[in-house]
């Protein structure tokens, strides 16, 4: 018997051999840098001036909750989050999924074309496509006087709601994909079944649509808020988090802090409470999806 159990031991540390050089890579270039960046939290490094790095404990985090732009950027990050992510993506790509699955070919594959296409744009190029519709003498200013509408500069006036609307106009292409297969899942009887018993387009998509959709709902919802709440390319793009700090979210926060004020401790020490917002996202979807229907 001892002599079975230590072959099936054998065996098992056999297979993890032609694992070892991709664990060895992981160790090196993921978990490692996670551990200096968590270690580089607790100190007080800095990019210039002095040399010296000393530990501070939780000085850093201290300085954070009792920062009042700190505050600012939570509250900001949060609205950029909900306004572009949990409302604008997550329900236009539901729309669009569901208007492209009634719609004729032609329209369905221009459509997709020209959604995936603002997807598949590096970020710095639709961040600058959007500043330009956007900008006082933009796009969007001179339709708005060609129909002899009231104008302003919306990147001064309303820079986080300008800065949510071009991430909705970017990102809603995954949640369209993603709502689309899922859609595509539902049996067409169920539906049909429905119609034919008299129930309205409302009743069957909050009876039988959204019911058998849940999970890709949960999903979406969480890739979605995840990836949301990382954006700074697209803000530093449009605003650099201006003016003042209106539209100055963590991601942007954080880059100000350590890169343009040298205070990479204190910087490192906000990315981490942005992955603490992050994990308490997940946890929230993933106990969300574990209910049952």
């Amino acid at each position: 018997m001892s002599t079975a159990h230590a072959g099936r031991r054998q065996g098992r540390l056999w297979r993890w051999v032609p694992l070892a050089p991709a664990t060895l890579l992981l160790v090196l270039f993921l978990a490692g840098p996670i551990a200096y960046c968590v270690w580089i939290a607790f100190t007080n490094t800095q990019l210039t001036g002095s040399s010296s790095s000393d530990f501070v404990g939780l000085a850093n985090f201290r300085r954070a909750f009792a920062d009042e732009n700190f505050r600012n950027a939570v509250w900001l990050t949060l609205v950029f989050t909900f306004v572009s992510s949990i409302v604008g993506q997550n329900t236009l790509g539901l729309a669009l999924a569901g208007l492209m699955r009634a719609a004729s070919r032609p329209v369905r594959t221009l459509t997709g074309a020209l959604v995936i296409a603002a997807w598949v744009l590096p970020e710095i190029v639709a961040a600058f496509l959007l500043y330009a519709f956007f900008r006082r003498e933009g796009t969007l200013n001179a339709v708005l006087d060609w129909l002899q509408l009231p104008s302003q500069n919306w990147l001064y006036t309303l820079p986080i709601l300008a800065v949510s609307f071009a991430n909705v106009w970017r990102g809603t292409a995954f949640s369209m994909l993603i709502y689309s297969a899922a859609l595509s899942e539902i049996p067409k009887d169920i539906t049909e079944a429905a119609q034919v018993d008299g129930a309205s387009g409302v009743r069957r998509l909050w009876h039988i649509t959204l019911p058998m959709i849940r999970r890709s709902i949960g999903t979406n919802l969480m890739l979605n808020t995840l990836s949301t709440l990382s954006v700074f390319g697209l803000i530093w793009a449009m605003t650099r988090g201006g003016p003042g700090n209106r539209s100055q979210t963590l991601p942007v926060f954080m880059y100000d802090q350590a890169f343009q004020k040298s205070l990479i401790g204190y910087g490192t020490a906000v990315a981490l409470l942005l992955l603490l917002v992050g994990s308490l996202f997940s946890l929230v979807y993933l106990r969300l999806m574990r209910v049952e229907v």
